[in-house]
């Protein structure tokens, strides 16, 4: 189960670390640049083909401003081994999202409120 958890997690972290990345608008080579390895590496990290060290971890959270809780969110069986921790919190990522929502400017706010409020009325109809 050890390792399958790993795997699981690598590609898990891998999609985190690309989805941040791709929101940031960054390259590849920007990253890999940021944290002194190629791009081809960060591309095994991406895919999930290799796990990331603690330390080069630290450095991607730092690069991308996000905290390292991000790059565990909303992993299943990080959540399952700890449910004690969650059991008040059903979604880690309020924090991140208030952090980015409250980054943005007016226009932007006024935006995603808008979609928001048209998605909640689209459930309440459909």
């Amino acid at each position: 189960m050890g390792v399958r958890v790993e795997e699981n997690f690598n590609t898990h972290l891998g999609k985190k670390l690309r989805m941040r990345r791709l929101s940031l608008g960054l390259t590849q080579t920007k990253v890999a640049q940021a944290i002194n390895v190629t791009f081809q590496q960060i591309q095994k990290y991406e895919k999930g083909t290799n796990g990331v060290s603690s330390s080069r971890l630290m450095q991607l959270s730092q690069f991308l401003k996000v905290p390292i809780i991000y790059f565990f969110e909303d992993f299943k069986d990080f959540r399952d081994l700890n449910q004690e921790d969650f059991s008040n919190n059903e979604d880690l990522n309020y924090s991140f999202l208030s952090r980015t929502f409250a980054s943005l400017s007016k226009s932007q706010k006024d935006k995603i409120i808008q979609i928001l409020n048209n998605t909640s009325k689209f459930e309440k109809v459909g």
